[in-house]
């Protein structure tokens, strides 16, 4: 499997949200975290050692404007999710299955498919890498 391929448009949240300032370009879909400065950025596996993903964007955003996120309950990817996988952080944000990550990533879980459109949102951050690909 590969990354969950996001339409931007469909990413929606039937949980909780809320709001911040970006402190970069931030793509609907994609996991964010807060930087030291309190501002949402998108969230990058190197990231996932030291922080801690706080959320899925609900819009797009530049550097100081507003953005949406989700962060409790159910979402919509806005791409195919596979009921029963659990999901975590890739490269630059994306969401992928645990078994694609390869050896020397963090292992940050973004939470667990729950029908083909809906992940349930429970983030951890383990702070490890995987010592090889996750099977």
């Amino acid at each position: 499997m590969a990354a969950i391929s996001v339409t931007p448009a469909n990413v929606r949240s039937y949980g909780t949200t809320t709001s911040g300032t970006a402190g970069g370009t931030i793509t609907a879909g994609l996991a964010v975290y807060l930087n030291s400065s309190g501002q949402v950025v998108s969230a990058t596996n190197a990231a996932s050692a030291s922080a801690e993903i706080v959320g899925i964007a609900l819009n797009g955003a530049s550097a100081n404007q507003p953005v949406e996120y989700h962060v409790g309950g159910l979402f919509d990817p806005g791409g195919t999710a596979a009921v029963g996988k659990v999901y975590v952080l890739g490269t630059g944000g994306g969401i992928i299955p645990v078994d694609d990550i390869a050896g020397g990533e963090y292992v940050s879980v973004v939470g667990v498919g729950i029908t083909t459109s809906r992940i349930l949102f429970i983030p951890v951050r383990s702070g490890v890498a995987a010592a090889g690909a996750v099977a």
